[in-house]
C-alpha cells in the first residue's frame, strides 16, 4: 500500500484506508472486513464516537498495529467534556492512545479556543497523538489552529468524491498549503455513482478500468488518490468491498485518462455534499446536530 506523509508530521499512513460509518449491524461480518483490510495494507481505522461502533471496532484492532483515528462529537466541545469523551472513546476501543482524534463537525456555540485548548492538553497527556478536524471550511480551520499554542492541525476530514468536489474551490488548495491531509470520506459517493443519472460517467469509468483490470469504482478511487495530499477512507462494509477497494491504489491513471475523466466532469451534474445541506442554524446548535444526525442514520437503517 501506497504512503503518504500526514501534515507535516513526518508520520507516514496508507493512502487507502478503512471508514466504519454505518458498521454495526453485521458485527462479526464487520470485524472480519476491518481485519482483512488490515492485513490488505489499509492500515488506518477511522472511527467516531457518534457511529456508535468504537467497541466493534475496537475488538477489530485488537492486537493490530494500525493508525487509528476517532472523533468527538460536537455537543462535547467543552472542555471538561472533551477530556471525557477521549476517555471514553479510549475504553471502548481498547486502547491507551489515540493516533489522530478529529473534531467531527464545528459548533459555533463553543468557543474554539476552549475546545482546541482541551485537545492540546490530550497530547500532552499522551492519550492522543495528533489533532485534525473535520468538516471545517477555510475560516473554521485557521480559527482552530490559531486558536492552539503548541501543536498544529495535521488533516481536515470532508466528503470528497468524484461527484462531490467541493473540496476544490479553495479547501484542497488551503490544506496543500497549510499542510494539512486531507481525509476523504464517502470516496465512492455512498453508491450513487452508480445511479442512472450518472450512467454516462460510470461508463467511462468502465472504458478506462479495462485498461488496467480495474473495476469503476477502482477508478473512481484512484482518482481521488491522484489529486494529491489525500488519504481515501472507503466504508468497510464487507470483505469482498474491502478487496475490492485495495486493488484501487496499485495502479496509476494516465495524463491521457485523467485528461478524458476532467473534460467530462466540467459538463457533469455535481452531488451536494452532506455537509452543504446542514443550514447554519443547526451548525450553530450542537444538540439540534446531534438529534438531526441520529434521525437521519434512523432512516437510513430503516431502509436498509
Amino acid at each position: 500500500m501506497k504512503m503518504i506523509e500526514l501534515g507535516d508530521s513526518g508520520e507516514k499512513i496508507p493512502v487507502l484506508g478503512l471508514g466504519t460509518w454505518k458498521l454495526g449491524a453485521d458485527p462479526e461480518g464487520n470485524i472480519e472486513a476491518l481485519r482483512l483490510g488490515i492485513r490488505l495494507g489499509m492500515r488506518l481505522v477511522d472511527t467516531a464516537e457518534m457511529y456508535a461502533n468504537e467497541e466493534i471496532v475496537g475488538r477489530a484492532i485488537e492486537g493490530q498495529e494500525i493508525f487509528l483515528c476517532t472523533k468527538v462529537s460536537p455537543d462535547h466541545f467543552r472542555y471538561d467534556d472533551v477530556i471525557k469523551a477521549c476517555d471514553r472513546s479510549l475504553r471502548k476501543l481498547g486502547r491507551k492512545q489515540i493516533d489522530l482524534y478529529q473534531l467531527h463537525w464545528p459548533n459555533t456555540s463553543v468557543p474554539i479556543s476552549e475546545t482546541m485548548r482541551a485537545m492540546e492538553r490530550l497530547v500532552d497527556d499522551g492519550k492522543i497523538r495528533y489533532i485534525g478536524v473535520s468538516n471545517f471550511s477555510i475560516d473554521e480551520a485557521i480559527e482552530a489552529q490559531e486558536a492552539m499554542k503548541r501543536y498544529k492541525i495535521v488533516s481536515n476530514q470532508v466528503e470528497y468524491n468524484i461527484l462531490s468536489r467541493s473540496i476544490e474551490d479553495g479547501l484542497a488548495d488551503f490544506c496543500k498549503y497549510e499542510k494539512m491531509t486531507a481525509i476523504a470520506y464517502s470516496p465512492l459517493a455512498r453508491g450513487v455513482l452508480f445511479d442512472q443519472k450518472h450512467r454516462a460517467l460510470a461508463r467511462l469509468l468502465e472504458e478506462i478500468g479495462r485498461a488496467h483490470g480495474k473495476s469503476p469504482g477502482q477508478v473512481a478511487l484512484n482518482w481521488i488518490l491522484s489529486r494529491g495530499n489525500v488519504v481515501a477512507i472507503p466504508k468497510a462494509a464487507s470483505a469482498e468491498h474491502v478487496r475490492e477497494n485495495a486493488g484501487a491504489a496499485d495502479f496509476e491513471l494516465s495524463a491521457k485518462e485523467l485528461g478524458e475523466i476532467g473534460d467530462f466532469l466540467k459538463t457533469h451534474p455535481q452531488e451536494k455534499p452532506l455537509s452543504s445541506r446542514l443550514t447554519p442554524a443547526v451548525k450553530k446548535s450542537s444538540t439540534i446536530w446531534a438529534k438531526l444526525m441520529r434521525y437521519r442514520e434512523g432512516l437510513r437503517n430503516r431502509r436498509g
